[in-house]
């Protein structure tokens, strides 16, 4: 061999020794793993095993999605045993784990499934109440979960089952992206719906929808009285008729009707009534004298009725009206009825007095007996010459240049 040679086989030797040695000293302290299975199902023990040449014990760093956390091993027979914390494996997902030694690092992932049970139906189901007529729909969601509170794997089977009147029906669903839910359409019929779901075995609670009437549709009007007398004492009832919707469904009870008044002046009164098994009623005070009424009802915003007329006949033809006291008592009566009775207690009786032409005061009473009596007090009305108009059941009388005294 050339002394060239020989020197470069040295240097290379010695270059290379350094290296060797690292490599041996490395090899000598490296932490190996030993546990080869990264599926876990949720609630298993899950435990990492590390061989070491050294008494060093290294923690383990793990985190998922609900935290992380540093784990102490236990070192037997050069093994060390890293046993992760319940609250890691019970929920699933994937757990990431890091061995923290000072030579180097060693990292890795374990995945935790859900059981393969059905332990708890996690049920929702809205809205409640739905309209009639197939359009409208309620929603019901469901969650699968294991004991540990997990949800089932994606494609789990669900049925959901629901009953209708006469009808029974159960509809196959799977679970995807942790849930499985399904639209629940009404039927053309009003009424209650029942709905649960099922799925390994394992059943929800039973829920209820109310199917209620679609919008009501137009309806028609009566009216019922004892008289057709104004003698502002009697009750005039009016009425409904069944009110439904297009699919012939009554509507709700409690459905809002209000009938509007037109009077012969152009004055509008209203009442109004809810309806029960779909007939709404309302009731109205007859008028003190005759008048012409016009009536319509509504469902506001919603559906109307047809229009009615009724007249009220006037009740009183005449009265009578003496002075006495000095003119300062004012009797009125007897107020008769349409058969000469006397005009039940509450007839409006209105007093308007002048003085030099202008009006001074107006007195209302109400009859009591068939008599109203109006005291004018010399404190308050001078004396001198006066002008008086009354007025009730639609009738007005006139006294002027009546003297007070």
């Amino acid at each position: 061999m050339s002394f060239k040679h020989f020197y470069i086989f040295v240097f290379c030797l010695l270059f290379v020794s350094p290296i060797i040695m690292a490599q041996q000293k490395d090899t000598g302290t490296k932490i190996i793993l030993l546990t080869n299975i990264h599926n876990y199902q949720a609630g298993e023990p899950v435990v990492l095993k590390f061989s070491t040449s050294l008494n060093n014990t290294p923690p383990l760093y793990c985190s998922n999605s609900y935290g992380s956390t540093l784990i102490l091993p236990k070192l037997e027979n050069q093994v060390l045993e890293y046993e992760l914390p319940h609250s890691f494996t019970k929920k699933i997902g994937i757990i990431n784990w890091t061995l923290l030694q000072n030579e180097s690092s060693i990292s890795g992932t374990i995945i935790v499934k859900p059981k393969a049970e059905v332990a708890i139906m996690e049920t929702y189901l809205g809205p409640t109440s739905i309209e009639a007529g197939e359009v409208d729909y309620s929603m019901l969601v469901v969650i699968p979960t294991d004991s540990l509170d997990n949800p089932v794997p994606s494609n789990t089977l669900v049925n959901i089952n629901h009953q209708f009147l006469n009808s029974e029906n159960s509809e196959s669903v799977f679970t995807k992206n942790l849930i499985a839910h399904k639209n629940i359409h009404s039927k053309k019929e009003s009424g209650r719906m029942l709905v649960s779901s099922e799925s390994l075995g394992t059943s929800s609670k039973e829920f209820t929808v109310i199917v209620s009437a679609a919008i009501p549709t137009g309806f028609t009007i009566s009216s019922s009285r004892p008289h057709q007398y104004a003698d502002g004492n009697q009750i005039t009832t009016f009425s409904t008729s069944v009110i439904k919707d297009k699919h012939n469904n009554i509507v709700s009870d409690g459905t809002f009707v209000t009938f509007f008044i037109t009077n012969s002046k152009d004055n509008i009164l209203k009442t109004s009534g809810t309806t029960i098994d779909g007939v709404a009623s309302a009731k109205i005070i007859h008028p003190d004298y005759a008048d012409d009424w016009t009536i319509k009802a509504f469902v506001e915003g919603i559906s109307e009725s047809n229009e009615i007329s009724i007249s009220f006949k006037q009740v009183i033809e005449d009265f009578t009206v003496s002075f006495s006291e000095r003119n300062r008592i004012i009797s009125v009566g007897p107020l008769q009825s349409f058969m000469k009775q006397l005009i039940p207690d509450g007839l409006q009786v209105k007093l308007i007095i002048y003085h030099d032409n202008k009006l001074i005061d107006t007195i209302i009473k109400t009859a009591f007996n068939g008599f109203v009596n109006f005291n004018l007090k010399p404190e308050v009305y001078k004396n001198g010459n006066y002008n008086f108009t009354i007025e009730t059941a639609g009738l007005t009388k006139e006294f002027k240049s009546q003297k007070l005294w």
